[in-house]
């Protein structure tokens, strides 16, 4: 049924708001899928049952900037609530691929390891955290390194002005 449910949103239903005869309720938003049970035969399910988690859709990344520091360029990655909440880290390939697209002097391994590091730890330490800032003076490290250095590898982060 929720199949079925993420088909139809799929495929251009964008009322926002719609219920079908399988008993689905499909809430949208820009970047976001809510889909709910609405039928009586779903009565013996648990309420967590019969609401299925928010799905994050693209984009996950909003824009890019560059900043500069006193140790040098940073490039701001602003991301969309999508970016910010959607779980795990299946979409990382889509969403640097987002990056590179608004700002192609990003591709590069350090900035890449950089960006994997926020998607996979810091966005779940800071969801709120305004920008990922990537930095291409830093060096490339193993992952273990990354992780170590709080995402910010050969200097701890500067706060950009």
């Amino acid at each position: 049924m929720l199949l079925a449910a993420a088909l139809l949103v799929g495929c251009g239903d964008s009322s926002g708001d719609s219920s079908n005869d399988g008993g689905v309720a499909v809430t949208t938003s820009p970047t976001t899928t809510q889909v709910t049970s609405t039928s009586s035969s779903t009565s013996g399910l648990s309420p967590a049952s019969r609401s299925a988690a928010p799905v994050y859709l693209p984009p996950f990344i909003s824009r890019t900037a560059w900043a500069q520091t006193d140790q040098g360029p940073s490039l701001q990655v602003f991301p969309t609530e999508s970016g910010r909440y959607t779980p795990g880290g299946s979409e990382l390939d889509a969403a640097w691929s987002e990056v590179v697209a608004m700002d192609p002097t990003a591709d590069t391994p350090g900035m890449r390891d950089q960006f994997a590091c926020h998607w996979r730890f810091a966005r779940l330490v800071a969801p709120e955290k305004t920008s990922w800032n990537l930095e291409p003076w830093r060096p490339v490290v193993t992952e273990a390194q990354m992780i170590a250095a709080q995402c910010n590898p050969g200097a701890p982060e500067e706060q950009i002005p």
